[in-house]
């Protein structure tokens, strides 16, 4: 099969339509991952009936077919399981295709379905699903598998940094910059960067917390962007700083790019909202 499992959901949107472009001519097997993938692209989007009636659609036909096929179709159908909000639901579709994909040797999708586990069991179980996902990634000559280690790593330390293990997170946050400078992909790099100074804060080193945010906001200015998670850890740091004049500023720029995200609990919005106070001006 030619069809793998690197297409770019950056933009879910243009996703979809990638898919149905590529299902016009599609046949056959490859027609099978495709679905899987715009089910993916549906999901990404909230889309979650449109995304469960294309994996129905090829259900009946995953049985007999190739194990790659196989592979997706679990690891999708467990993707919209879990983001359509149940997370233990998911977990049998994640196994299944854990299985079929080490079974087969496909370290890429094994990676994949491991560090989707990583996600989705509980607190307790989390590492020790992330660090089996990183042996297969790190073991595998596959590029395709070790592009896997920087999100994992990523997502680990942010489990261990829920857990109050603030230093273990910090090294994991700096094994995934490493990977995302290697690769030199600009917004994966920022994000790591990102992560890097989110956990300094944590463990009390504002100084080189606020250097990094601070080239974060630079590099974004220059390209024409905005970072609304840029904004608040600025906030966050000038307020720590004793200069809430600041502060106030980019709190109310976090409630301008990012106070409509769905994916914000009401809680945190409120504290923007309560600490811009004047800042907010028109917002």
């Amino acid at each position: 099969m030619t069809i793998t499992s690197r297409w770019d959901f950056s933009d879910p949107r243009a996703a979809e339509q990638q898919m149905r472009r590529a299902l016009a001519t599609g046949a056959g097997d490859d027609a099978l991952v495709l679905r899987t993938q715009l089910a993916r692209a549906l999901g990404l989007q909230r889309r979650f009936a449109e995304a469960h009636a294309e994996l129905d659609a090829v259900a009946d036909r995953i049985a007999g077919a190739p194990v790659e096929a196989r592979v997706f179709y679990h690891l999708e159908r467990g993707r919209v399981v879990n983001t359509s909000g149940d997370p233990r639901g998911s977990s049998a579709h994640f196994t299944d295709a854990l299985a079929l994909a080490r079974a087969a040797g496909l370290e890429d999708l094994a990676a994949d379905a491991a560090h989707m586990l990583a996600i989705v069991e509980p607190p307790e179980r989390q590492i020790e699903w992330a660090e089996r996902a990183l042996e297969i990634a790190r073991r595998s000559s596959d590029p395709r598998a070790r592009r896997w280690i920087a999100p994992v790593e990523n997502n680990l330390g942010w489990t261990l940094h829920e857990l109050g293990r603030a230093e273990d997170a910090l090294g994991c946050f700096e094994r995934a910059l490493a990977e995302r400078e290697a690769n030199g992909a600009p917004g994966p790099l920022r994000i790591a960067r990102w992560s890097v100074a989110r956990c300094l804060r944590t463990l009390g080193r504002h100084d080189e917390a606020l250097a990094i945010q601070r080239a974060l906001e630079a590099e974004h200015l220059k390209a024409g962007t905005e970072d609304g998670y840029v904004f608040e850890e600025l906030a966050e740091l000038l307020w720590l700083r004793g200069d809430q004049t600041a502060a106030r500023g980019y709190y109310a720029r976090a409630v301008d790019t990012l106070g409509d995200d769905a994916g914000i609990a009401p809680e945190r919005r409120a504290r923007w909202r309560s600490r811009a106070g004047a800042g907010l001006g028109s917002v």
